[in-house]
């Protein structure tokens, strides 16, 4: 089972709901049901994206459309296992195929070292990646956001938050917020 996703919506510089889609899709709504033109901006906070919901219909048709379907197919479903392809050059193939555990059990372990390696710095990294894009699409236009940027990507959370200060708050507190997390994560490697 996957962890369930954060949002975030924006209606102009102002945050009308945040949380995950049983929390937001109500108030996605109620403001399509008003105005299906000004239902705002959503935000997936871990990836940054912006995503759209199809809001006809009642709010439990909404959230059956919105939530994932679960995977069937090959591979394992009821371990959680989905099977794609993998395309790598022949010597990799070779080394995989005289690994005891098999090509799967060595791929899978490879990426579980990987994974493992640095965990701190991906999580920063990651969300770092995800509070520029949501910052390109609310604060692009916004003084110093360029160098508000630099400030993100180079860990500088007290330059970060002295340039964003006089962005509108809501947009300013979900960035600083989001930023500290990523600052608290790479600090935690």
């Amino acid at each position: 089972m996957t962890a369930e996703l954060n949002y975030v919506v924006f209606a102009g510089t102002r945050r009308v709901a945040a949380g995950q889609l049983r929390d937001v899709l109500p108030v996605l709504k109620r403001r399509f049901d008003r105005d299906p033109s000004d239902v705002g901006l959503v935000f997936e906070v871990e990836t940054g994206r912006q995503v759209e919901f199809d809001l006809r219909g009642t709010a439990a048709e909404i959230l059956d459309r919105a939530l994932p379907a679960p995977q069937r197919g090959r591979g394992r479903p009821k371990l959680g296992v989905v099977s794609r392809e993998v395309s790598l050059l022949p010597r990799h193939w070779d080394w995989l195929e005289e690994q005891s555990a098999g090509i799967s059990g060595a791929l899978r372990r490879l990426v579980e070292q990987a994974m493992k390696a640095q965990p701190g710095k991906q999580r920063a990294q990651r969300a770092r990646d995800a509070l520029s894009r949501f910052l390109y699409s609310m604060a692009g236009d916004r003084p110093n956001y360029e160098e508000a940027g630099r400030a993100l990507f180079a860990g500088d959370l007290a330059r970060f938050e002295q340039l964003v200060r006089r962005w509108p708050k809501d947009i300013r507190d979900h960035a600083v917020v989001q930023a500290r997390l990523a600052t608290e994560s790479a600090d935690a490697v």
